[in-house]
């Protein structure tokens, strides 16, 4: 599809390229330029998933032409030049919202964010990668071009409001972080990861695709917006609640929600660092942005249940699964299944509530789980030999930066004050108490207590701990430096002036919501929902 756009648009632009861009005003005239256009804003509004394709297949042209030694920064560079092209894209989106190739994209600020959210996501881990390809000694092409094409398939799903397209663009999204995950491939455990990932991940959006079908059955469409109106002009039949469960189910793998989360401490233990944090973080944004939709545009009444068990489930076996490790990248695993069951209380919450804090939440977490894991990235050294809990003692006087910047995104993983993590963790709550969801509020703080003792057990090992092996502390490059800069940036800037990023969340979620057919509130009142 996105193939087929490209050429087209390369060809309807060459027939008035000489006629616009003969005088001199060139640049001050291009919005004229794609006003000639046929379909000219259907263009612009999937503009984000046309640049980083083109910088995709450029990095992958290159690869080959290029010397292996070298090829890595440049084409890293490359990589990076996308990402920044493609924000600039999606400002230049955002000045075109509306609906864009027969209803099945939909630009607005709600779709506007998580673009900006993936695509940053992206840039950073692109960042931090700088180092540990040429440390880890793995070739860059392949590896910069499928974080690129997976990071279109991650910002089209939050655009698109036709199941298929969502199934495809998840497709995309999906077999492209399958393969960044084997590809340590000197490594047994990454490919046994990559496998695992692979055959669950199959299964799991065989469920969506099962979910899809079965709703078409329920309400003859496919297109969100019609399958609400659908179901709110009357009862809602069985079979259409059946459907979101399923679809439920093929997104709740790619969250990593219990109960399916199994296959999380396992893939993110045997995948490379970087793109732990990338998986950890941009697929769950994007597959979160569907849930969005699905669960408060369709709003099926039945699933909040089934999503209060969820949150419930996810925040409990995720934060006890972490007290008992000792390898970090399976603690920060299990601690991303906890962090999933504090987003899907934002889900259970009141349509307006929920929609704000689940993406706030989205963001503050990004900023700070992708930070901790360039810091891994960076202290794993070659093979990735140092990523126990032993490793990491005296930290804080060996490199006392790295030390310093992991114990911020720890303590915002927390939901300390002044970090990002505090204010998504209150939003959150805050919703859930308006929504008079106490008890599960009550699980949540509970579990927040729990989460506090394993990430301070690492901050205990790197400061009030005498390292008993010697581990070697490399000077952090430019590339992770700059990829932990901007973590910790946007870690602190949620913490302090959170207001901004939450406004414009509260704007596009009270749009999202408005579009919505009128409907009651999604979440019935308990009995025992009281204080």
């Amino acid at each position: 599809m996105i193939g087929g756009i490209v050429i087209s648009a390369v060809t309807t632009a060459g027939a008035t390229a000489e006629k616009l861009f003969a005088p001199m005003g060139t640049i001050k005239r291009l919005p004229a330029l794609f006003q000639t256009l046929p379909q000219s804003a259907d263009y612009i509004r999937i503009l984000p998933e046309i640049v980083l394709s083109v910088f995709g297949m450029l990095v992958m042209i290159l690869d080959p032409l290029m010397d292996e030694e070298k090829s890595q920064k440049a084409l890293a560079s490359i990589a990076l030049v996308g990402t920044l092209a493609g924000l600039g894209a999606t400002w230049f989106m955002a000045q075109s919202p509306g609906l864009a190739f027969w209803n099945m994209v939909q630009v607005d600020g709600f779709s506007v964010f998580f673009h900006v959210v993936v695509i940053a996501i992206a840039a950073v881990v692109i960042l931090s990668s700088y180092e540990y390809m040429a440390v880890q000694r793995i070739r860059a092409g392949e590896y910069y071009a499928l974080v690129l094409f997976g990071t279109v398939g991650m910002i089209l799903m939050s655009s698109a409001i036709e199941l298929v397209l969502i199934f495809i663009a998840l497709e995309i999204s999906s077999i492209a972080t399958y393969v960044l995950v084997g590809f340590r491939r000197h490594e047994a455990s990454s490919a046994e990861s990559s496998l695992k990932y692979f055959l669950l991940g199959s299964f799991a959006t065989a469920f969506f695709l099962y979910g899809v079908a079965l709703m078409f059955g329920a309400t003859g469409h496919t297109n969100i917006n019609e399958i609400s109106g659908a179901l709110q002009a009357g009862p809602i039949p069985l079979l259409a609640v059946v459907a979101v469960a399923f679809m439920f189910v093929g997104l709740g793998f790619k969250v990593a929600a219990a109960p399916f989360h199994i296959w999380t401490p396992d893939v993110y233990e045997g995948a490379p660092a970087p793109i732990v944090g990338f998986m950890s973080t941009a697929p769950k944004a994007a597959a979160f942005a569907v849930l969005l939709r699905v669960v408060f545009v369709i709003d099926v009444h039945a699933l909040f249940w089934v999503i209060w068990v969820a949150a419930a489930l996810s925040m409990t076996l995720g934060n006890i699964g972490a007290l008992v490790q000792d390898n970090v990248k399976r603690l920060l695993a299990y601690s991303s299944i906890a962090h999933a069951g504090y987003l899907l209380v934002g889900f259970a919450a009141l349509r307006g509530l929920g929609t704000s804090t689940a993406m706030f939440y989205a963001a503050s977490y990004a900023a700070m789980n992708v930070g901790a894991f360039a810091v891994v990235s960076h202290f794993a050294n070659a093979g990735e030999r140092y990523v126990t809990l032993e490793d990491y003692e005296g930290l804080g006087r060996s490199s006392p930066l790295l030390a310093a910047a992991l114990t911020i995104f720890l303590l915002s993983l927390i939901g300390i004050p002044m970090t990002g993590g505090f204010f998504a963790k209150f939003y959150v709550f805050s919703a859930a108490v308006k929504s008079n969801l106490i008890w599960l509020t009550i699980i949540g703080v509970l579990n927040s207590g729990v989460g506090a003792y394993y990430y301070l057990r690492v901050i205990v090992k790197m400061y009030m701990n005498e390292a008993r092996r010697e581990v070697p502390v490399t000077p952090v490059t430019l590339g992770p430096r700059l990829a932990i800069a901007v973590c910790l940036i946007a870690t602190i800037y949620l913490g302090v002036y959170p207001g901004s990023v939450l406004r414009y969340a509260q704007d596009s979620a009270q749009a999202l919501v408005q579009r919505a057919a009128p409907g009651p509130p999604s979440v019935p009142v308990s009995p025992t929902a009281s204080f």
